[in-house]
């Protein structure tokens, strides 16, 4: 094969007219009489690859044309312009050289099943969903990295191994230490709070463990989380950092992953609605709504439009069966078939838990009591109610952390806030201004059951220049899948550990 420098395939569109090299796997291998037609991707993109019989040699045809999903080769060829093909690119090719061939490859397209899929997360994070995941997730931690750097923040480092309790002791995942009992950490809020006394302004982002004994679509046993902190901040200058934040990472995703957005059928005009300001209410307002019969009415016209669009969308598997089962029809009919078949049915199966849940959630809001902590369903109703993210202040003290400050207006609340993203994916930003006051702050220990020992270095903070201060901390993994429209955030995470799947 000849020797030509490798060029990426989302650098193609500069390259028309030029003879590259590009080297891949065979996403899709497609014969069409004296041509092959083989979508290559590297990482970066896809590119439809055209083999003419009469331009390369006959071995190098019969080889490629033998080619299984997965394979791997390099191929060089010519640039040219194509509308229709990925990237408006395509590549004509001169030659090749195959390095792995590979058959029967397990993931095709036809419906696996998420449990399948999991199980082989080596290989499906090749496919195209994941991918697209993935870029984006790239993208919101490059984005989120860039707001905090360019707002005068500083990194700190927080342990991963900590002593003591910073969101609830049952939650703890606990580990022998030389022989020494300690904990996974579940936040890096409290040594920030430190920090942030030397700095000003902090953040730390890294992994976080939650022994959580729950198997929501929302729950994740290790997940990523980025947690500012900053001294001299009162709540409402905390709504708006973190306002800001979001408004500036979906700026950024909608920009450098629209095509990837498209390709996973995200909301990009809800997402384009995503600017300040978003909406403010308190926990009691957010307990008003629940209870109302505007609510209830509301999600009896969700129930409805759930059924029509399940019988939509059954209406549509039944006639690409049909047709299938028929026969007749064209490869590229059959293949698109059989990539929509799982679509339709992930799609239907989705609704089937909407409709199940419905009444569930209308029983639950009605009877909602003020002084509960918000679940989950809650959090779906007040988000599916609005089309921005929506911010909850003030919730009830004994729902909430020891750390949180009691408002001195109202003893009955703490200043803290959750954000819950629109369309019913719910909280994807917790926090609060933090208790400076040394005598209330130990009152709270005493009465959370904690030793107090345990929190000595935390409290010498309101000892020595204690000053106003707060922060919160954003999951990556759930804002991810609001961002992409995809319900369970274990599709958010290239290795997702949950209460009880560990696949490898």
């Amino acid at each position: 094969m000849t020797e030509t420098a490798r060029t990426m395939i989302a650098r193609l569109s500069e390259c028309v007219g030029q003879t590259v090299t590009l080297s891949g796997w065979v996403y899709h291998n497609r014969a069409s009489g004296k041509v092959l037609f083989v979508v290559l991707r590297d990482g970066t993109g896809l590119c439809q690859c055209v083999f003419e019989k009469a331009a390369v040699s006959e071995e190098i045809f019969e080889a490629v044309k033998r080619l299984g999903q997965e394979s791997s080769l390099a191929v060089t060829g010519l640039v040219r312009a194509e509308p229709r093909s990925p990237g408006g690119v395509e590549l004509a090719v001169t030659d090749a050289a195959v390095i792995c061939p590979t058959a029967d490859y397990p993931i095709t397209p036809k419906d696996h099943g998420v449990e399948f899929l999991m199980r082989n997360r080596h290989l499906h994070l090749r496919s195209r969903k994941p991918w697209c995941t993935m870029r984006i997730r790239h993208t919101v931690i490059d984005a989120i990295r860039r707001f905090f750097n360019d707002n005068g923040f500083t990194l700190i480092d927080t342990p991963i191994f900590t002593a003591a309790a910073g969101e609830g002791e049952q939650t703890l995942f606990a580990v022998d230490y030389f022989g020494q009992p300690m904990y996974l950490t579940q936040t890096g809020q409290l040594y920030l709070e430190s920090a942030a006394m030397s700095f000003g302004k902090v953040y730390c982002f890294g992994p976080t463990f939650r022994a959580e004994k729950s198997k929501t679509r929302r729950h994740l046993t290790e997940f990523w989380m980025v947690e500012p902190e900053v001294a001299f901040i009162d709540l409402p200058e905390l709504l708006e950092l973190a306002e800001n934040c979001i408004s500036s990472l979906v700026a950024r995703v909608l920009k450098d992953n629209r095509r990837e957005l498209e390709e996973l059928g995200a909301d990009i005009a809800g997402l384009e609605n995503i600017t300040p300001p978003f909406v403010r209410l308190t926990y009691t307002e957010a307990a008003e709504i629940l209870t109302s019969e505007r609510t209830q009415r509301f999600l009896a016209e969700q129930l409805e439009q759930f059924k029509t669009q399940k019988a939509a969308l059954e209406a549509e598997l039944a006639q690409i069966e049909a047709a299938d089962k028929k026969g007749g029809l064209k490869k590229w009919q059959q293949e698109k078939n059989a990539r929509r078949i799982p679509e339709l049915r992930s799609e239907i199966a989705e609704l089937e838990t909407k409709i199940q849940n419905n009444p569930k959630h209308a029983e639950l809001a009605a009877g909602f009591q003020w002084g509960k902590d918000l679940g989950g369903s809650d959090e779906t109703i007040i988000s599916l109610m609005h089309d921005k993210p929506v911010f909850v202040t003030h919730y009830p003290r004994q729902a909430k952390a020891f750390y949180m400050k009691t408002d001195r207006s109202n003893p009955k609340v703490v200043e803290n806030l959750d954000l819950l993203a629109p369309q019913g994916f719910g909280e994807i930003i917790g926090g609060s201004i933090r208790e400076d006051d040394y005598d209330a702050l130990l009152a709270r220990i005493h009465e959370e059951g904690y030793n107090p020992d345990d929190y000595a270095w935390y409290l010498d903070l309101r000892k020595y220049g204690s000053v106003p201060h707060g922060g919160f901390g954003l999951g990556v993994e759930r804002t991810v899948a609001w961002l992409t429209g995809q319900r369970h955030i274990r599709h958010c995470i290239a290795f997702p550990r949950l209460m009880d799947k560990v696949y490898f």
